[in-house]
């Protein structure tokens, strides 16, 4: 299941013209001083070719500043006015390394000058304004643009500042920083810019991160924070990238209450809808967290507990623009999770969930996109199926059965409506898919599948899945609603054991053997009953 959305790049391209407006020295007054600006200017332009000479002349110049520095704040510890100009020239030689992002490929030399620890010690620093110009630095130095197509310099840096604490000093800074200061705001930003671009270069530092840091108590107590602003919509993006792909952290997170967390968070827009796209983007990046979080069944167990099934129902039921994402979360919670299905069940959701499947959703500028609507049905007829999979007894179960009873079995109609339309999608691929074949190009089967599944195979299979599950309940009426608007659309009962059987050949085993072979029971129970 898809979870996590990409970074807005205009977002950041605003927050990068305030960092820029707050790049002055001890400029917590915004009182820029020009002269300064213009030396630093000139002393930048001066360097017009970076190569390895300037390279080594640009570190030598740094650690000679850096050491005067720490050496005139040893000799006068209580007198800052006596190191003050130390600090303005280290401040100097920072920003003047920053040219070097312009040449991504000597980043393996800078590392062999072994100049990354002295800068990475410097997010230590006394004076959070030279910790503020390392963290613009390396987010200079680690900016995607500048490390596109350069990978193998970009993993020598990146491995780097792993190697020499960068993650534990960036989070470690991050604590002691205030949103209040424009300056300081700016360098949060740039932070999580900085771990992020990390994480693009080398995926694994999303795990160690948060093995290594509190940066997940940190991310979780700025969603908590009820004002918008763009750092927390930055911190909702983050946390869902560290969440998409790591096992370890969705469990990691559990653990720390974090699903009441992003329940409470998601739960401020239960009735009411975000300001402005930005914060729209923030709603989303928080549902894609919940939906990561859902993974593991132990965070369903907790989604269950918060009464998380109740908000997501409410949410719906209000029907802002966070209903969608309220049903996406639901087909996470109650995938192979029984108990989050009899909740639902419980709590009267089949009602708001069957008014969805039948394409009685709210209507704004957003949802009339054809692609939106396509989305909100996919996943509606996922989460009937889940049910379906989760309720398999009882009074319950009849609950769901007799929903596809009522008016005149107008839920039957509606599936199968569903059935052809995606049959007939599934067919134009297919075709296509033989045509390319015919014309000698090469695609094997697991591509050939992966493309029909794209064209909407998925959710035809969910859909057979459904109408063999109703057809396991021997209900007559149904049975012959099915068969009548198969026979109207010249298809037999082959036709949907042709989609069961091809979806029962290709279940997998990501979630264990057992699964698999449980999955491949009910599959065969439909198609013999069938």
């Amino acid at each position: 299941m898809e979870v996590a959305n990409t970074r807005n790049q205009n977002s950041k391209r605003k927050f990068d013209e305030t960092v820029s407006q707050s790049n002055g020295f001890n400029n917590s007054n915004n009182n820029v001083d020009l002269s300064l600006l213009e030396a630093i200017e000139k002393s930048q332009n001066t360097i017009e070719v970076v190569d390895l000479r300037t390279l080594k002349k640009l570190v030598l110049s740094f650690e000679r500043r850096l050491k005067e520095n720490i050496e005139a704040r040893l000799k006068y510890p209580n007198q800052p006015d006596r190191f003050a100009d130390s600090e303005l020239e280290l401040h100097e030689e920072l920003h003047k390394l920053k040219v070097l992002a312009g040449a991504p490929e000597l980043y393996p030399d800078l590392v062999n000058l072994n100049v990354v620890s002295s800068i990475v010690d410097l997010l230590n620093h006394d004076n959070t304004d030279i910790a503020i110009d390392v963290v613009q630095l390396l987010q200079d130095l680690t900016d995607e643009d500048v490390l596109d197509e350069n990978d193998e310099p970009a993993r020598v840096l990146v491995e780097a500042l792993v190697d020499n604490s960068a993650l534990e000093l960036l989070v470690q800074n991050l604590h002691r920083l205030s949103e209040s200061d424009p300056d300081e705001n700016a360098a949060v930003y740039n932070t999580l810019a900085t771990i992020e671009n990390m994480v693009e270069v080398k995926p694994a530092v999303a795990e160690l991160v948060c093995e290594r840091t509190k940066l997940l108590k940190w991310l979780l107590g700025k969603i908590k924070v009820r004002e918008f602003d763009s750092n927390k919509q930055y911190a909702s993006e983050i946390l869902a990238i560290l969440l998409q792909s790591s096992t370890a952290n969705q469990k990691k997170l559990g653990q720390m209450n974090g699903v009441d967390v992003v329940l409470q968070a998601v739960a401020m827009y239960k009735s009411k809808d975000p300001k402005s796209s930005d914060e729209e983007e923030m709603v989303e990046n928080l549902f894609d967290c919940l939906c990561c979080l859902l993974m593991p069944l132990e965070n369903k167990e907790r989604f269950v507990k918060a009464e998380g099934v109740e908000l997501m129902i409410i949410i719906m039921k209000q029907k802002k623009l966070a209903y969608a994402s309220a049903i996406r979360a639901l087909d996470f919670a109650m995938t192979n999770y029984p108990p989050a299905c009899e909740r639902f069940v419980d709590v009267l959701g089949l009602k708001t969930a069957f008014a969805a499947f039948m394409g009685k959703v709210p209507i704004s500028k957003k949802n009339k996109k054809e692609r939106y609507q396509e989305e909100l049905e996919e996943r509606v007829v996922s989460l009937i199926a889940s049910l379906f999979g989760g309720i398999l007894r009882g009074s319950r179960r009849d609950r769901l059965l007799s929903k596809f009873v009522e008016n005149e079995c107008e839920k039957i109609d509606r599936l199968m409506e569903l059935y052809i339309r995606y049959s007939d999608r599934v067919k134009v691929e297919t075709e296509r898919l033989s045509k390319i074949e015919f014309d000698d190009l090469e695609m094997d089967e697991d591509e050939k599948y992966n493309r029909k599944l794209e064209s909407g195979l998925y959710t035809l299979q969910l859909v057979a899945v459904i109408l063999g599950h109703i057809w396991c309940s021997e209900h007559s009426q149904m049975r012959g609603r099915i068969e009548l608007l198969l026979k109207q659309n010249k298809l037999s009962k082959k036709h949907v054991k042709d989609i069961l059987q091809e979806y029962h050949d290709n279940i997998g085993d990501l979630d264990g053997p057992e699964e698999k072979e449980r999955a491949q029971t009910k599959i065969q129970k439909f198609l013999m009953a069938l």
